[in-house]
This record gives C-alpha cells, sequence and structure tokens, in this order.
C-alpha cells in the first residue's frame, strides 16, 4: 500500500472506544477541497474556486487477529445494518510509543477486497478494508500503545470451498473478489463536512477452478442451469468459504454463500473453471454463531370426545348418556277402578 503509515513501528485501531489491535498497513483519511469552475467571464479566463471539504476513505490491511468489533462492524454492513462508527489510527515507533493520531467520525465500510485463495500460495491471507469518514482531524499522538499477543497468520491457502452438495474437495483456487457499497453525499446545507447515505450493495460473481476429474456433478449442474434452462430460485444453491487455520483444523472465518448460479464452466486442460452469480453474502469471524435450536413441536391438540351413544336398558326405559345424568323414573301414577254392579 503506498502511503502506508505502518514503517517503521505499528500502526493500531481503534473502534467505537474499542482497541481492536494492530492492522498490516494504513493510509487515507486526508482532507481535500473540491474546486468548482465558473462560467468563462469577459476576460476568458475560467474562475475557480473550493466548494467544500471533503476527506479520502481510510484503507486499512488487516488478517483475522482484530478484535471481533470490528470484523462485526464490516458483517453488520452486509446485512445492510449500516452503523456509523468513530475511531482512531495511532502510527507508533518501533517502540510502540504513539507518535501521530487520525481521528474519524461517523465512518462507514465501503469495501472489503479478498486476496486470491490457491492452494500453492504460501502468502499470508488479509483483506483489504475501506470505510468513509464525514470527517477527520489530525493531532500529535501522546502515550505508549499496549501490545497483545499476536496469532500466527493464516495463510491464502488454508481454505475450503463449499456449495451445495457439489464436490468441492478438488477446488484449488478462489479468485480475488470484492464486496462493494457505494454511499451518496448528502451535501445539502452550509455544512462543510458533508454527510454519507447508503446506496448500492454489490455482491461479485465469484470464479473457483477445480480439477475435471470426478467433476461430473458440476458438469450436470451446468448443463441444467445453463443449456436445459433449470435456473429458477430453487435450482440455486447456497454455500460458504471457509478460512481455517494454518494446520486446516480450526475455522477462523467464513463467508456464506446465498443464491448462487453457475453461468459458464469451461474447461482447461485438466481442470474446470467455474463462473458463479452470487445474489448475497454473509461474514463470521472467529467461532461460528451457534444453531439456533428448532422451536418445540406443538403438544399434540387432544382428540375429540366421541358422539353420545344412547345405552338401551330394554324397552320404555330412558336412554343412558355417557357423562349425563339419568332422571329418576316418574312414579307410576295408581289407577283406581270403580266395581260395576250388576242391574
Amino acid at each position: 500500500m503506498a502511503g502506508t503509515r505502518s514503517a517503521p513501528g505499528a500502526t493500531s485501531l481503534t473502534v467505537d472506544g474499542v482497541a481492536c489491535g494492530f492492522v498490516k498497513a494504513a493510509d487515507g483519511g486526508d482532507a481535500f477541497g473540491e474546486v468548482v469552475e465558473e462560467k468563462v467571464g469577459p476576460d476568458f479566463f475560467v474562475k475557480k474556486h473550493l466548494a467544500g471539504v471533503k476527506y479520502d476513505e481510510i484503507h486499512v490491511q488487516v488478517g483475522l487477529d482484530l478484535a471481533h468489533h470490528f470484523y462485526d462492524w464490516i458483517a453488520a454492513s452486509w446485512k445492510q445494518n449500516y452503523s456509523r462508527k468513530d475511531g482512531s489510527v495511532v502510527t507508533t515507533d518501533a517502540s510502540f510509543n504513539a507518535v501521530s493520531e487520525l481521528d474519524f467520525f461517523h465512518a462507514v465500510v465501503t469495501e472489503v477486497a479478498f486476496p486470491a485463495l490457491d492452494a500453492a500460495s504460501k502468502d499470508p491471507f488479509r483483506l483489504d478494508v475501506k470505510f468513509a469518514p464525514e470527517f477527520t482531524r489530525k493531532k500529535k499522538g501522546t502515550g505508549k500503545v499496549a501490545v497483545s499477543k499476536q496469532q500466527k497468520e493464516p495463510l491464502a491457502a488454508s481454505f475450503r470451498f463449499e456449495l451445495g452438495g457439489l464436490p468441492t474437495t478438488k477446488v484449488g483456487r478462489v479468485e480475488p473478489f470484492t464486496v462493494a457499497e457505494s454511499f451518496a453525499t448528502d451535501d445539502i446545507g452550509d455544512a462543510r463536512d458533508y454527510a454519507k447515505e447508503p446506496g448500492k450493495l454489490d455482491f461479485p460473481n465469484l470464479r473457483v477452478t477445480l480439477a475435471a476429474a470426478g467433476a461430473d456433478p458440476w458438469l450436470q449442474w451446468a448443463d441444467d442451469f445453463i443449456v436445459q434452462g433449470k435456473n429458477d430460485a430453487g435450482s440455486e444453491k447456497n454455500g460458504a468459504i471457509v478460512i481455517l487455520s494454518p494446520d486446516l483444523k480450526t475455522e477462523l472465518a467464513r463467508v456464506s454463500l446465498f443464491g448462487v448460479g453457475i453461468f459458464r464452466l469451461r474447461r482447461v486442460q485438466a481442470k474446470l473453471v467455474a463462473d458463479l452469480y452470487c445474489e448475497r453474502m454473509e461474514l463470521q469471524v472467529g467461532k461460528p454463531a451457534a444453531k439456533p435450536a428448532d422451536p418445540p413441536a406443538p403438544a399434540p391438540a387432544p382428540a375429540p370426545a366421541p358422539p353420545a351413544t344412547p345405552l338401551s336398558r330394554g324397552p320404555g326405559a330412558t336412554p343412558v348418556v355417557p357423562g349425563v345424568a339419568t332422571p329418576e323414573p316418574l312414579p307410576t301414577p295408581a289407577i283406581t277402578r270403580t266395581p260395576r254392579v250388576p242391574g
């Protein structure tokens, strides 16, 4: 990164009062004026002046060892839960004494760039992250920056690709990709520091390379999806790009993929190169979120009571209905007969 503030000491990042740790490199955040040209007057010279103050995006290069607060900020923005953050970028000398400090205000994440993931790579895995502040202020650094134990960096070769039941163990490369978010500048009013409002969130297409041997399910999916036209939402797949520790045993980060479709599959010697679109991505750094427990099954509804069936007690008897009291029988009235007197 040109113009970094990282050498010869180190550069620490603080977001919303949380010390996130040391970044690999940092630059940007400088103020600049916006030049406005007026129409040509009678002297034929174009009149120019400054209309307002703007600020460069801040660009940091990071691994996966910062405080989760930083990655949660990125993850929320991918879900369009935008939040403006204040913070600072502090440059130190070789003894970690603060030399200079750049305070930023109301910043929003605008871009996250992933490196190429390649099974043959020896490069460390690093993200290039940009965030746009509404304004910044520079000042002289004071004090000493605390140093925490640094984790061993993951490699760009330590990854796993997953995609909806397809065989992916032979995926050897994922090309670099960038998630970009555009923001409109609200420059209405007399404020010199303009506010930024969210615009379009763009999730990129992906290109992966895999061995052709054993890739018949990929060929079948491509034929169905591209040629046969079976490409509705039900034929799209979900998946993930998983970043692993150097020993390939621990999951460090996961980019979940949703609504993935294939639009090109070509053979290059003994390999297949697949071009995929992706409708949405989510980022999780650190221990994966626990799967929410399934809601308890509703209790079965009680069986309906059987219909009342009269129980016969003989001809002329009062029917007996289960659960209903049987009325006492009425007494039989006495019949008085008047004796006949012979005439």
